[in-house]
């Protein structure tokens, strides 16, 4: 490690499961990067959901992670461990972590970080990595998105759902997405949605019913759980695909699977976090070939909700939980 690093930082620690109350800044000894890691400086941390189900001890890191939250960060390369060529002390880079972000430093694979983008400040390149992931994984991958499909978006206006529809539009899909007020359902219209559906006084089914014709929709992209899993099955077409990231309002519910089965629906779902090292490399360079041109040329641009000091991540959740914001929170360190 060079002498001019402190041997220790500040992380947010999770104190015991709790409300945001329990994330505290912490004196914590300094990461030390290993075989093929870099060791950054971090700059800005990407608020997520994970984080929330995290601190209430419902999403624990895996084996062998740092227990201190965090998903995604952006910053400045300040040391390399043995083995570690890909990059230079000074880049800047972006990355998704398995946990470790809400910290002064953090540690992740060198092949696990992209570039910053030409022109972006280091809060816009926090907010890109864990939500690309998690739309290229899911709509693209598991739902095998084509262009020309008509794909639906439940929580238009998340930091996910912001990204999701603007890199179905830059694919050529036709893009639908769920929101939980007019404000934000013309926000996803502004994204490049085709309708947004204030699903507080719409009707999802119906209204996706009426726009493709009684057909639905090809790719269903959840994050809600509970009674939208019938609803979905439903909405979707003929051979459609419905993929799940989350269940915030449950995972548990009373399903008739025989419209499944007669209209030839897939169910599928995944999760990022504790998938092995080489699965995320292959991510990570599918990303950068077919999604960092998108965002060079203007077509995906992060949206940024707001940002608060490392130190007062409490305030962060807080504001997750509230419901109101529109894309990403970012920790700024």
């Amino acid at each position: 490690m060079p002498a001019n690093l402190p041997a220790t930082m500040t992380a947010i620690k999770i104190q015991e499961p709790g409300g945001p109350e329990v994330l505290q800044p912490t004196d914590t000894p300094m990461p030390v990067p290993g075989q093929g890691e870099i060791l950054v400086r971090i700059a800005a941390a990407g608020v997520n959901r994970g984080d929330l189900v995290q601190r209430i001890g419902l999403y624990p890191a895996p084996k062998g992670v740092t227990d201190t939250p965090g998903l995604e960060f952006a910053g400045e390369i300040v040391a390399l461990g043995n083995g570690a060529t890909k990059w230079a002390v000074g880049d800047n880079v972006c990355a998704l972590v398995a946990g470790g972000g809400y910290a002064e430093y953090a540690i992740v694979h060198e092949t696990h970080a992209l570039p910053i983008p030409d022109g972006y400040s280091m809060v816009e390149a926090a907010a890109l990595p864990e939500t690309i992931m998690t739309v290229w994984t899911n709509v693209f991958d598991r739902g095998r998105l084509q262009p020309g499909e008509t794909l639906l978006i439940h929580g238009g206006t998340s930091g996910i759902g912001t990204t999701a529809i603007q890199m179905a539009v830059a694919w050529g899909a036709k893009v639908f997405a769920t929101a939980g007020s007019n404000e934000k359902a013309r926000k996803c219209e502004e994204l490049g949605a085709r309708r947004g559906i204030n699903y507080r006084e719409e009707d999802f089914v119906m209204v996706m019913d009426e726009a493709t014709s009684g057909q639905g929709a090809d790719v269903i992209f959840d994050m809600v759980g509970g009674d939208y899993i019938q609803r979905n099955i439903t909405c979707a077409a003929r051979g459609g695909r419905i993929v799940n990231i989350a269940y915030q309002q449950g995972s548990v519910a009373e399903v008739n699977f025989l419209p499944l089965m007669l209209k030839q629906v897939t169910l599928t779902g995944s999760t990022l976090r504790a998938r092995p090292l080489e699965e995320k490399t292959a991510l990570t360079e599918t990303v950068l070939r077919e999604v960092w041109p998108w965002i060079a040329s203007g077509r995906l641009k992060p949206i940024v909700d707001s940002t608060f000091p490392l130190r007062d991540a409490k305030a962060a959740h807080e504001r997750m939980e509230a419901g109101g914001h529109i894309g990403k929170i970012i920790l700024t360190v």
